[in-house]
C-alpha cells in the first residue's frame, strides 16, 4: 500500500486538534487537580495555559531559567504521512513559542495500528517531524511508541525562556490591542479533505509554519499575554485567556483573517463536530452585538484549528489587529462586533 493511494484520514474517527476532548469536559475532569504549589513552579495547571514552566536556578543573579514542558499529539487530519508528521511537530512546538520560549529538545509520541498500516508510512510521519524539528533548531531524539487502534502522532517538547518574560494566558490587561498571527479555517478544510480527498495547499502551509517569528515579535513588542489557537478555536482560546486574566475581549469579526477556501467549506456544510462543541461551550460567556452575524459566522470563529497562530494581547508587526481588551464586562468574556 503506497502513500499515494493510502488515505490516512480514513483510519481515525477525528483528526488533528479537532479530536481534543471537549473543553467543558476537560475542565470538569481536572477541576479537582488544580492548586499545586511549589516555589519554582511558574506556570501550572490552574489557568489552563499552553504549557507548564518551572524555574531552574543557575548563576549568581538568582533569576535562573524557565524550563517549559509540553506534549501534544493527535490522529491524522491529512492523508499525506509526511505532512501529518510536519504538522504534528509544528503544533507541538507551538506551545513553547506561545509561552515565549525556545524549544531545545523533543521526543516522539506514537500510537500505531500495526496490523493496518505498514512501517514505511510511520517512517514518513517521523521523517516529517524530524524535518520540522531541524527547521526549528530543536533536536528530535527518541520517544515512545505503542500499538493502538488508530494512528496517533505527536511530540513532548522541552523549551527554555526568560522567567521574567514568559507569555501567559492570565496576564492580559485592559486597553490593549489583540493580534492574530495566522488565518483561521483549517478545521473546515481538514474536514472537507477527510470527506472528499481534496487537498488544500494553503491549509498545509499554515499548519506547518512555525510560530517562532511570531513569538519573538511578541516578546520584542513587550507583550505579556498570549496563547496559540488550536482545538478550541479563536473564541474558545480567547475566552480562556480573558477569563484567566479577569478582563473582556471585544472582537471585530471582520478583521479576523480567514483562508478563502474555508468560507466555501463552511457554505457547503463541512463543519467539524469539535467546532460546534466549541461554540456551545463559549456561548454562555459570549455577547454578540452585530445583529447581522449568523450562526455560521460564529461557528467559523469557533472553528477547531490545528497548529494555528498566536493570539497575542499586543500589536505585532505584520499581524492583523482583530480586537481589543477592555475592563471585565458582567456575563461576557468575549464581545463580538
Amino acid at each position: 500500500m503506497s502513500e499515494t493511494t493510502l488515505r490516512l484520514t480514513q483510519f481515525a474517527a477525528g483528526g488533528g486538534c479537532a479530536c481534543k476532548l471537549p473543553a467543558g469536559q476537560l475542565e470538569s475532569v481536572v477541576a479537582g487537580l488544580v492548586g499545586q504549589t511549589s516555589p519554582d513552579l511558574l506556570v501550572g495547571l490552574d489557568a489552563g495555559d499552553d504549557a507548564c514552566a518551572v524555574r531552574v536556578h543557575a548563576g549568581a543573579d538568582g533569576r535562573g531559567t524557565a524550563v517549559i514542558s509540553t506534549a501534544d499529539f493527535f490522529t491524522p487530519m491529512i492523508d499525506s504521512a509526511y505532512d501529518w508528521g510536519r504538522i504534528a511537530a509544528a503544533n507541538a512546538l507551538s506551545d513553547v513559542y506561545a509561552m515565549g520560549g525556545r524549544p531545545v529538545l523533543a521526543i516522539n509520541l506514537v500510537g500505531w495500528p500495526v496490523d493496518l498500516l505498514p512501517n514505511d508510512v510511520l517512517t514518513e510521519v517521523l521523517r516529517g517531524g524530524l524535518d520540522v524539528g531541524r527547521q526549528a533548531g530543536c533536536p528530535v531524539a527518541g520517544g515512545h511508541s505503542i500499538t493502538a487502534p488508530e494512528p496517533i502522532s505527536g511530540m513532548a517538547v522541552t523549551g527554555v525562556a526568560d522567567p521574567d518574560r514568559l507569555l501567559r494566558n492570565d496576564a492580559a490587561e485592559a486597553g490593549q490591542p489583540i493580534s492574530l498571527t495566522k488565518p483561521i479555517g483549517v478545521g473546515l478544510l481538514n474536514n472537507r479533505h477527510k470527506a472528499t480527498g481534496e487537498r488544500f495547499e494553503e491549509a498545509v502551509e499554515t499548519m506547518t509554519a512555525l510560530n517562532a517569528a511570531a513569538s519573538q515579535a511578541a516578546l520584542t513588542a513587550g507583550a505579556r499575554a498570549a496563547t496559540d489557537v488550536t482545538g478550541f478555536g479563536v473564541l474558545g482560546h480567547l475566552h480562556k485567556m480573558m477569563r484567566a486574566s479577569g478582563v473582556t475581549a471585544v472582537l471585530d469579526h471582520a478583521a479576523v483573517p480567514v483562508l478563502p477556501a474555508a468560507r466555501e467549506a463552511l457554505r457547503d456544510g463541512f463543519i467539524p463536530g469539535g467546532s460546534r462543541r466549541n461554540l456551545d461551550w463559549v456561548r454562555p460567556h459570549l455577547r454578540v452585538e452585530d445583529s447581522a452575524l449568523g450562526e455560521d459566522d460564529l461557528v467559523l470563529l469557533a472553528d477547531a484549528q490545528t497548529s494555528g497562530g498566536l493570539l497575542v494581547v499586543g500589536e505585532i508587526p505584520g499581524a492583523p489587529v482583530i480586537g481589543e481588551t477592555v475592563a471585565a464586562r458582567e456575563g461576557a468574556t468575549v464581545i463580538v462586533r
